[in-house]
This record gives C-alpha cells, structure tokens and sequence, in this order.
C-alpha cells in the first residue's frame, strides 16, 4: 500500500483522497513539509492556482515541493497543473516549472462555462473515453520536446506526462472513473 499524499491547501483535496482510498491506498493529507516527507507520490488538485502558490510561499513549502517533484511522482489537476507547469502567466509566484509546458489559464471561460465532455484517454497502449470535468479548466498551450499527451478534448491536449510528473486540465476526482488515479499510483514515476 503507497502513500500518496494530498496536497490540503485548498481545493477538492477530499474527493483525490477519497479515489486514492477507493484504490486501496493510503491517503495522506498534506498541509506542511513533515506530512509531504512521509508520502509516496503526491497530488495537488484543482482550485485557484494564485492561492496555491500564494499559501506554498506563505507555508515554505515551495523549495520541499520542488525536491519532492524531482524525486517523486505528482499529479496535477486543473490548478495543480498550473503549479507544476514551466509558464503560465500573470501569476504572483512563478510556477514550480516540473513539467515543460505552458498553460494558459481559464482558457475555456469563466465558472459558467464549465462543461463535462467525452475526452480521449492514452494511458496503456489504447484509447478509450473518458468523462472530462472541466471547471474553469486551462489550456495546454505548448507542450515541451519530452512530454507526452496522453488525453485530447477535440484537438486539445487536456493531459500530459513527462517523466515522473502528470497532469489533467481537467478534474478526474468528480467521476466514479478511477482510471487515471490508478494509471498514476502504480505507473508514474
């Protein structure tokens, strides 16, 4: 059993533990370094991206995420995409730059223009849908010469892999579908 680690600053952090406990593994809640030090892999969620990285400056936990990311595996959804990403513009902090990509930030519109749409999912060697929950959702704008897309909305790349690092535009948290948190836990990094 793995323990994978929440990041519990803000977001729906309670709905990945709950995907990671459905998988039958630990869910850790991390709000500070010594719960970060005791997980396998970590997750941070949707939510605001200005506030994660405002709170990860606040807290000092911008430098132990780093060394985490460099060792371990994380999963970013929706904002936690945009903190792990390389660029994404008018941010208070800069992102923590794990993944070679640039993101543009609520690139789908404002709250109201959520969607839930099929997405198609790559994570073992065949494309299946996907139900993609998208709220305020980013947009991959470029994606760096070794990350791989994994999942298109249309013609978007709406998740990504490089290395040890994943990421979703979108919120796999808000389905029954576990296919993604298990293609995290148990083949990434």
């Amino acid at each position: 059993m793995a323990k994978i680690g929440i990041l519990a600053l803000q977001g729906d952090f309670y709905r990945h533990s709950l995907a990671v406990r459905r998988l039958e593994h630990e869910a850790v809640l991390v709000k500070d370094e010594a719960a970060l030090k005791k997980c396998d892999k970590l997750i941070i969620p949707g939510g605001e991206s200005t506030t994660f990285l405002h709170l990860m400056e606040k807290l000092n936990l911008r430098q132990p995420l780093l060394e985490f990311g460099r060792e371990k595996a994380i999963m970013g959804t929706c904002a936690g995409l945009i903190t792990l990403s390389k660029s994404a513009g008018h941010l208070p902090f800069p992102p923590l730059g794990l993944i070679d990509i640039t993101v543009e930030r609520n690139a789908y519109g404002r709250q109201v223009d959520s969607f839930v749409d099929t997405i198609r999912l790559n994570v073992n060697g065949t494309e299946r849908p996907y139900e993609g929950v998208f709220i305020r959702a980013p947009k991959i704008a470029a994606l760096g010469s070794d990350v791989r897309p994994l999942a298109w909305h249309k013609d978007d790349v709406v998740m990504a892999a490089s290395e040890n690092i994943l990421v979703a535009t979108f919120h796999p948290e808000l389905t029954d579908d576990l296919r993604i948190h298990a293609y995290f836990i148990e083949q990434v990094g």
